[in-house]
């Protein structure tokens, strides 16, 4: 693997402003998405992969000829940025020979990268990491996983004595508001199993994901002038207050972990005639989304009788199932990217994400497509930092995995 190379991709991608925005219809919902794009296809043009294309929805799928006969395995990152923090003007930090201290970033002296709590970095002494000013998202998620592929596509491509068979590369937008699989071909893709690198830390074989769902509720009073209001005025806000209020204290992302599942208020817009608020409906197991469609709907009945007048509507829209559910039709996907690591003697963590990928939806559209490690580390925050060292052995699973795959083992006699 070329490490500098790597860096150096990595390095260029982040500081091109990709934030997915949630309140456009438009696919991919940010320019720079495209740009990026436009920047990589032209990386796999330079790489020689002529059959590169990038099409209106930005969306780009490459292939690298096999030199075996074995199956099409397809390799899947996503171009855009979460919209929690901004990725304008991304300045990375290089820590080289990383010495197990707290990480002040420079931009913003309040920001400080800190052993306490962020214990993955007692494993990281002597790493190359890369850091925000602190002012910035990094952007590591995905674009490590995009500099990852890049640099796996360039190794293959460099060393034809690796045996393999066709290998799809396919890079996405828009996968951090929910919608990255929406214009994707499956098809076309024509792949007998995937993989996804957009996961945190080394040597994770992500298994299982959330179930997911979207309440919309939208909160409708009665304004008047407020010198006048007497027995007229019925305030949304309030009605959104009383609403929140009621909701299962046990069941908040502030309270859950490991394998329980959440209902999670995240925006709103506000006023005295209307409130719009998204909640997030979240669990492993699927049924349980809909009793918490049926709690949410249960709390406005509830409202509705206290401020009369108030009228609460609910609208719950599906985004994507547990990946585990698919990935039982094609075993193989997973143990495979177990067995490449065994391959590498390491020991493989097989997990679950308290989230979703794009391989969550691939993996119900019919691709299965479990999510692999690619050294991300506190994801959505200007704390964000990203491993190159983690990157390096994530383009090396990648490898073994396109071999094994070359070579169809019987997964029952793996260890």
């Amino acid at each position: 693997m070329n490490r500098q190379r790597l860096l150096d991709r990595f390095l260029q991608y982040v500081k091109v402003d990709t934030m997915a925005c949630d309140d456009v219809d438009h696919y991919p919902s940010s320019p720079g998405q495209m740009d990026l794009g436009k920047l990589i296809l032209g990386q796999l043009h330079e790489m020689g992969l002529d059959n590169a294309t990038q099409d209106e929805h930005g969306i780009i799928l490459a292939t690298i000829p096999g030199n075996t006969d074995g199956p099409v395995v397809a390799f899947n990152a996503h171009l855009d940025t979460s919209p929690e923090t901004t990725a304008e003007g991304v300045q990375p930090q290089i820590v080289d020979a990383y010495d197990g201290q707290d990480i002040p970033l420079s931009g913003d002296p309040s920001k400080v990268i800190t052993r306490d709590k962020c214990p993955a970095l007692k494993n990281l002494v002597g790493k190359t990491l890369i850091t925000t000013d602190g002012t910035t998202l990094l952007g590591g998620d995905d674009k490590a996983g995009v500099a990852i592929i890049m640099e796996l596509a360039s190794h293959l491509l460099e060393n034809p004595d690796i045996p393999h068979g066709p290998v799809r590369i396919l890079f996405t937008c828009d996968e951090e508001i929910g919608r990255g699989a929406q214009h994707v071909d499956v098809a076309r893709v024509d792949a007998t199993a995937a993989y996804t690198f957009d996961g945190g830390g080394r040597n994770h074989v992500d298994v299982e994901t959330f179930s997911a769902d979207l309440a919309t509720v939208t909160i409708r009073g009665i304004n008047t002038h407020p010198a006048y209001a007497k027995d007229k005025m019925v305030n949304a806000i309030r009605a959104a207050g009383k609403f929140l209020e009621a909701m299962p204290s046990d069941a908040m992302p502030e309270k859950t972990a490991e394998r329980e599942g959440f209902l999670h208020p995240y925006a709103m817009e506000s006023g005295v005639a209307e409130v719009k608020m998204k909640v997030l409906l979240r669990s492993f197991d699927t049924h349980q989304l809909q009793a918490y469609a049926e709690n949410l709907r249960g709390i406005a009945q509830h409202v509705e009788a206290e401020l009369p007048g108030c009228q609460i509507q609910i609208e719950v829209t599906k985004q994507y199932r547990n990946l585990g559910d698919g990935l039982q039709k094609e075993p193989r996907a997973a143990a495979y990217a177990l067995e490449a690591h065994r391959r590498l003697n390491r020991e493989p963590i097989e997990a679950i994400i308290r989230g979703g990928t794009d391989g969550s939806q691939f993996t119900e559209m019919g691709l299965p497509t479990p999510n692999l490690s690619s050294g991300q580390h506190n994801i959505h925050s200007p704390l964000e930092f990203a491993c190159l060292d983690e990157m390096l052995e994530a383009c090396e699973v990648g490898v073994e995995l396109v071999k094994i795959w070359s070579e169809g083992p019987d997964i029952s006699t793996s260890p």
